[in-house]
């Protein structure tokens, strides 16, 4: 768990994202109980004994930072979701500075104005939240064996394109100017 979010997070920051709120999930589903976390879910990986150690103590970590930041019923990790601004300010960036993102997020802009418009009042504030909710949406429903539409999987195949090149913008260094300020 713990060497699957560093290896994400090296190389592709929107699933790391995803993976972040999998594993806030994950905690809230346990209900922030370690010792069977460790038993039904740390124990199962195949890992070495060491290994299973460093990733308990990651794991309570986050349970501690989620306390910590009053998160344990709902909402995502301040070190997460300053990865998630750090993407819509590069977002935004690009859109003014690269046609092929802008050629990218145009195919993508109907979706999201008709997310934000079914959200309402509940809208997520920035259009790469929006991505990324619709993209872990897709997610859990596929692991609840839910039937999920088809306007959406294509809505969410074109939010994986935006969130693809974001990450090749942050990490090929088009991302530097927003990761300074």
């Amino acid at each position: 768990m713990k060497a699957i979010a560093e290896k994400k997070k090296a190389k592709n920051i929107g699933e790391f994202i995803i993976y972040m709120y999998q594993m806030e999930d994950l905690l809230r589903a346990y209900q922030f109980n370690m010792q069977e976390a460790k038993q039904y879910v740390i124990s199962h990986y195949p890992i070495s004994d060491e290994e299973k150690e460093e990733t308990f103590q990651w794991f309570a970590g986050l349970a501690d930072s989620m306390a910590n930041e009053n998160i344990k019923d709902s909402g995502h990790l301040k070190s997460v979701q300053q990865m998630v601004d750090l993407l819509a300010k590069l977002h935004w960036q690009l859109l003014k500075t690269d046609n092929t993102y802008f050629n990218i997020y145009q195919k993508a802009k109907p979706h999201i104005i008709q997310l934000v418009l079914e959200a309402g009042e509940n809208s997520p504030g920035n259009e790469i939240q929006i991505c990324l909710n619709a993209i872990y949406g897709l997610l859990l429903a596929k692991l609840r064996g839910r039937e999920i539409p088809k306007d959406m999987v294509a809505a969410t195949e074109i939010f994986g394109d935006v969130l693809s090149y974001l990450n090749y913008a942050y990490f090929e260094g088009l991302g530097s100017k927003a990761r300074e300020n």
